[in-house]
């Protein structure tokens, strides 16, 4: 059974950065994904277990980060240049399979997931 833990969310002004974690370990795959109230969750950005490929959201591109640090067993979702749209609350998920392709952002393709943190963005 792999146990996700968020950390990171809060309140934050428009223009500010936050970093999210994750702990993980074992996955061929870790995904963001963030729903806003009133609206179906989205894919955010991903990045691969075997080689550290990444991919983001056109919406978050150039702004977001994400990166693993294999000897900590952690996920980072470094955003920066926060806006208001980017209030949600961000999920990280895990795919423990071989993927089936790449990138990969749908949500079906992901095995487990984390309780959630809210990000916040507001003046």
């Amino acid at each position: 059974q792999v146990q996700l833990v968020e950390s990171g969310g809060g309140l934050v002004q428009p223009g500010g950065s936050l970093r999210l974690s994750c702990a993980a370990s074992g996955f061929t795959a870790i995904g963001w994904f963030r729903q806003a109230p009133g609206k179906e969750r989205e894919g955010v950005s991903c990045i691969s277990g075997s080689d550290g490929s990444t991919y983001y959201a056109d919406s978050v591109k150039g702004r977001f980060t994400i990166s693993r640090d294999n000897t900590k067993n952690t996920v980072y979702l470094q955003m920066n240049g926060l806006k208001p749209e980017d209030t949600a609350v961000y999920y990280c998920a895990a795919r423990v399979r071989p993927m089936d392709y790449w990138p990969n952002l749908r949500e079906y393709q992901y095995d487990y997931w984390g309780q959630g943190t809210q990000v916040t963005v507001s003046s």
